[in-house]
């Protein structure tokens, strides 16, 4: 257990961090702080995982201001996260990001947990529609070899399902219908070697829906 005293040192250790990068940033560019401050304008959504490991703008190599992102465990898009969906609103409708990037990473602990019967507490909840995606794929995992395979599938499945419940969302066929150029991407981030290898799995317009999923205009 550390000590409040211990506490207190590291946090102010992030502070002086802080300083230290602020000051490095202004010398090596004198404008960045006052051009950030004035207005954001990314092209980007990125929804990934709150994995400490997958630092968004850092995989991508954008400054701050050119990626907008939600994180959360697993890197789920549920239809009753009113966090989620008002983020995605936003970027939709007042940023006009061009793509919706759902971004997951090998190994996810989410993904594991969400394998296990083991209970976990308050996140078991939150863990639902991976268990039942796990369920629906079982088969398929069970053919895999090991048990990081099987997590690794899994990983990828949830993604690209993920990216799925955005198209699905009023808010991107909206902005489909409105004709605003919004593509959303499956990705996944590999913490083995740093790369981000795209799925294949995107949708640009309704037509890449299932007939059941698409709405008419409003």
């Amino acid at each position: 257990m550390v000590s409040q005293a211990g506490q207190g040192v590291m946090i102010s250790q992030l502070i002086e961090n802080n300083r230290r990068w602020a000051e490095e940033r202004s010398r090596q560019d004198p404008d960045y702080f006052p051009r950030l401050s004035r207005q954001q304008a990314p092209e980007y959504l990125w929804i990934g995982c709150a994995d400490s490991r997958v630092p968004a703008n850092e995989i991508v190599n954008l400054d701050p201001g050119e990626l907008f992102v939600h994180r959360n465990v697993a890197n789920l898009v549920v239809s009753s996260d009113l966090n989620c969906l008002s983020v995605l609103q936003f970027a939709v409708e007042v940023l006009k990001v061009r793509h919706v990037i759902v971004c997951g990473h090998y190994g996810c602990g989410g993904v594991r947990a969400a394998m296990e019967k083991k209970q976990f507490g308050l996140i078991d909840n939150w863990l639902w529609p991976l268990r039942s995606l796990h369920a629906r794929h079982q088969e398929e995992l069970q053919n895999l070899n090991n048990e990081d395979a099987r997590v690794d599938r899994l990983c990828e499945l949830n993604v690209m399902s993920q990216a799925l419940n955005v198209a699905r969302t009023p808010i991107i066929q909206n902005a489909w219908h409105r004709r605003q150029s919004v593509k959303v991407h499956s990705w996944i981030y590999g913490l083995k070697n740093g790369l981000v290898t795209d799925l294949g799995v995107s949708f640009d317009g309704q037509e890449r829906l299932p007939e059941a999923d698409r709405l008419d205009p409003a």
